[in-house]
């Protein structure tokens, strides 16, 4: 394994839930990459289920906040490596131009907030988004990502994306 670090941001809409979960899993398994997260129109507040959840399983949860990509769109901010789409509406808007060229997919899947009903239903919905997007990042992380070329690397991420759980058939990414 190379001592590069990898920078990945996780896009979903409102960066409340879906993108936040990753971030976290992604910074929990450490190793290689740094990861971040944003919205196209952040709700300014992460979701208390999804943070009830991450302390619950001591993932880290300090400096997780709702903000906007375009953070990630400016001179002197991180170059992203990898960009990952993990809501259906983030994936179908115009995102920035992204310094550096970086490989994109799609990794859909249905929003756990939307769920209505008792606390353990929503927090059924959270367990369930996480393992998702815990499988996704298991095998992106286990990718032999500097011997990959170009167009392999970027079928093996898409390829991910379709795995259980996805949302949508896409496996392009905006």
């Amino acid at each position: 394994m190379s001592d590069r670090t990898f920078n990945v941001l996780f896009l979903c809409t409102g960066n409340s839930a879906r993108s936040i979960l990753a971030e976290s899993a992604l910074t929990k398994r450490g190793g290689q990459f740094r990861a971040f997260s944003a919205g196209s129109y952040p709700k300014g507040a992460v979701n208390s289920d999804a943070l009830a959840l991450l302390a619950d399983i001591e993932y880290p949860i300090e400096g997780l906040r709702s903000k906007s990509w375009d953070e990630f769109a400016v001179p002197g901010a991180p170059v992203m490596d990898f960009v990952f789409t993990v809501c259906d509406d983030a994936a179908g808007e115009a995102c920035p131009v992204w310094l550096g060229h970086p490989v994109t997919a799609h990794w859909g899947i249905e929003d756990p907030s939307s769920v209505q009903g008792s606390d353990m239903e929503r927090r059924r919905a959270f367990v369930t988004a996480l393992r998702y997007l815990e499988n996704r990042i298991a095998l992106f992380a286990a990718l032999p990502i500097e011997k990959l070329e170009a167009s392999a690397l970027r079928a093996k991420v898409r390829e991910i994306g379709q795995g259980e759980g996805a949302s949508s058939p896409r496996s392009d990414v905006a």
